[in-house]
């Protein structure tokens, strides 16, 4: 079973996720808050506690005034792990929650056990005039959305087939996503410089037709990283955790048992 909670971190609050039982796993989200119905996540939580958060300004959890950088959302994150008692935590992140994830694993990845970067943001790979990563905010929304999925006509939402509060979910997620990550837009310029950093295994994993961030940027990030592998997952594109759900849970889980 699922459940939504309210937790209260360092006078932050969080709408927290909570799925499974055993080895927790804390789950960034991308651009919008985890579904714990979603397929993949029913599948990891049998393998590990999942407790997927909503960044301030997603979903349910409001942003404080003073929170309007991915700085701020990484130390928010520290004070989390503070918050997770028992084993260290495996750290799983989705898109700009990948680039989270990077982040904390170079502040501090001596209280991770493993991490996993599922078609990531949150480097520079290219010279300064050649753009990494697709500008989800000024190109048109058909072809962001052809660019995200490897089948576009299976699984891109259409915003006129949305609820009027799903609208304002969806308004208030994409507002939030560019007050943290619009300048420099979806990556910090030294962190790449400092990916070395992090000293626990880890697990690159990108959707073979990812045209949001492509597999060759992927490859990038995980040659970044010493103890670390890339992996393709095949007919999927920039959202492989939902167009391949068991074969995404099934590089974790093997990744996980190593």
């Amino acid at each position: 079973m699922s459940t939504l909670e309210r937790r209260t971190i360092r006078g932050v609050e969080l709408e927290v996720a909570r799925r499974g039982a055993g080895h927790p796993l804390l789950l960034l989200h991308g651009a919008d808050p985890i579904d714990p119905r979603a397929p993949f996540v029913a599948r990891l939580a049998e393998h590990a506690e999942i407790i997927a958060p909503s960044h301030p300004g997603f979903g349910q959890s409001p942003r404080p005034d003073d929170f309007s950088t991915v700085y701020d959302l990484v130390h928010l994150y520290l004070d989390v792990l503070d918050e997770l008692s028992g084993d260290k935590p495996i750290v799983l992140g989705l898109s700009f929650g990948g680039w989270l994830a990077a982040e904390l694993a170079v502040k501090c990845s001596h209280r991770l056990t493993k991490l996993i970067l599922v078609d990531a943001v949150g480097i520079k790979v290219s010279g300064r005039e050649t753009r990494d990563i697709v500008d989800v905010f000024n190109t048109s929304p058909p072809e962001v959305q052809r660019r995200s999925w490897h089948d576009a006509g299976r699984w891109a939402r259409s915003l006129d087939a949305m609820a009027d509060d799903e609208l304002v979910l969806h308004a208030r997620n994409r507002d939030a996503l560019c007050l943290y990550a619009w300048h420099p837009y979806m990556y910090n310029p030294r962190l790449r410089r400092w990916l070395h950093r992090i000293r626990v295994p880890t697990l690159v994993l990108w959707g073979a037709s990812d045209r949001i961030v492509t597999p060759a940027y992927g490859r990038a990030y995980s040659e970044s990283i010493p103890a670390s592998r890339f992996e393709l997952i095949e007919q999927a594109g920039h959202h492989p955790e939902i167009e391949q759900p068991e074969v995404f849970v099934e590089r974790v889980v093997a990744f996980l048992r190593e």
